[in-house]
């Protein structure tokens, strides 16, 4: 009890790499219908991001489904369009989901299957995506705040099952039936 009594002392030891600088929402783009995530910036020059999100599909969007995430984009690219605005044009990037719930497993049953019928996990999936980024100047548009910036972003995605079957399947798959896209916003404190 006088541990919690003692919350300044508490909040002043807790190490300041650990409070996540970003806020996230996305819709869509293999994390989930909607997804809420934490991010932290990562290199001096601040442009690249780990994220942890939890997304959720509701059961009329394609069956109840739980996801988190942890994702990891780099920004090689920096248009300033203002004093307030900077475009990042292409943005590549890379992420684990990971689906729970008793239907996901990270092995097939071998009771079931012969060892290597399937070579992926249902419950895991590997990412490559490319994004596109927009970020505001909150504190120089709308002055004092704690929010110090807004971005908008969309994202392009992958995982290592679809990109199989379109090679294994050329004459039936196109490029746009693999990716996916989604959409967001940052929030940076």
């Amino acid at each position: 009890m006088i541990f919690f009594l003692q919350s300044g002392k508490v909040f002043s030891q807790f190490p300041e790499i650990l409070i996540p600088k970003d806020v996230i929402v996305q819709h869509a783009g293999s994390i989930g219908y909607f997804s809420v995530g934490a991010g932290y910036r990562l290199f001096k020059n601040k442009r690249g991001n780990l994220d942890f999100n939890y997304g959720f599909v509701p059961e009329n969007k394609g069956g109840t489904l739980h996801i988190i995430s942890a994702k990891f984009v780099y920004r090689p690219f920096e248009i300033k369009l203002k004093d307030w605005a900077k475009l990042y044009p292409l943005n590549p990037g890379a992420f684990v989901s990971y689906h729970y719930g008793k239907e996901f497993d990270f092995y097939w049953d071998k009771s079931q299957y012969d060892e290597g019928y399937y070579w992926w996990s249902s419950a895991i999936r590997p990412h490559i995506s490319f994004s596109n980024e927009i970020k505001l100047d909150s504190k120089k548009l709308f002055g004092s705040g704690k929010i110090k910036s807004l971005s908008i972003y969309s994202e392009f995605n992958t995982n290592d099952l679809y990109m199989v079957s379109y090679v294994l399947n050329t004459k039936d798959l196109s490029l746009t039936d693999i990716f996916k896209l989604g959409i967001g916003i940052r929030l940076g404190f």
